[in-house]
Formats: C-alpha cells, sequence, structure tokens
C-alpha cells in the first residue's frame, strides 16, 4: 500500500485549491498550516518551481482520539494535502495515506482512527 493516495484533474490551480479545500472542511477538517512551495524556493533559492502547494488538514476530534491513545502522535499531524501542478497542465491533489504512517506506531488503538480518517481524506480528494 503506497503512503499517499493522488487524483490528476484539469483545472485552474486556486480553483482545485478551493475545491479540496471545501471537500476537506465538508469531511471535518480545516485548513492550519498552508506552505506554498513555490513561493518559498524563489524566495529563499531563487529557483522557479512549479505550482506546488502543501495543505496542512486537521480534523479536531479524530486528532484529539489519536492523541489520546498515542501522545507522541503529533509528530504525523497534521494529515499533509498537496496540489501541484505538472509538466502536462494536469493538477495533482495528493494526500497522506494514514493506514500506512500509522503502521510504524505500532498501536492497536489507532487503526480505526486511521481508518476513518484514511476514508475521509479520500473522499476529499475523489471529489475534486
Amino acid at each position: 500500500m503506497s503512503y499517499y493516495y493522488s487524483k490528476k484533474v484539469l483545472g485552474s490551480f486556486e480553483e482545485i485549491i478551493e475545491k479540496v479545500t471545501g471537500n476537506l472542511k465538508n469531511e471535518g477538517f480545516g485548513i492550519i498550516t498552508q506552505i506554498d512551495i513555490t513561493k518559498t524556493m524563489k524566495e529563499k533559492l531563487n529557483v522557479d518551481f512549479k505550482k506546488y502547494r502543501i495543505l496542512g488538514a486537521c480534523n479536531p476530534p479524530y486528532a484529539y482520539k489519536a492523541l489520546q491513545a498515542e501522545d507522541k502522535i503529533g509528530v504525523l499531524l497534521p494529515c499533509n494535502v498537496i496540489v501541484q501542478e505538472n509538466t502536462s497542465g494536469e493538477i495533482e491533489v495528493a494526500c497522506v495515506n494514514p493506514t500506512v504512517s500509522m503502521q510504524n506506531v505500532n498501536n492497536p488503538a489507532l487503526e480505526s482512527v486511521a481508518k476513518e480518517i484514511q476514508d475521509k481524506l479520500h473522499r476529499a480528494v475523489d471529489l475534486v
């Protein structure tokens, strides 16, 4: 199983950001961080980089459940979703696969939480 789940779509980069953000909201996630990799690469390294944004998505009730089961799980939070423009002009939306990232934690109490989050993230990506 892959560490991420993705879908390629056509549309404008900013419209896809808005759509995935709305889909995540419908699944109970808020965007608590947003990193514009394109801008950062230009400012820090003076290099041109494709359109690439990292959205840090958080679903507070599930984050709370996970933190109660495993206090170090915060190193894997928030759930990252990326939106990037490929050379073909397609926009790719990808999210972390929480069931894979949680396997190394080896805490059975996290399995159901990870599966539920995975389902929510996949729905948010699928509806883009």
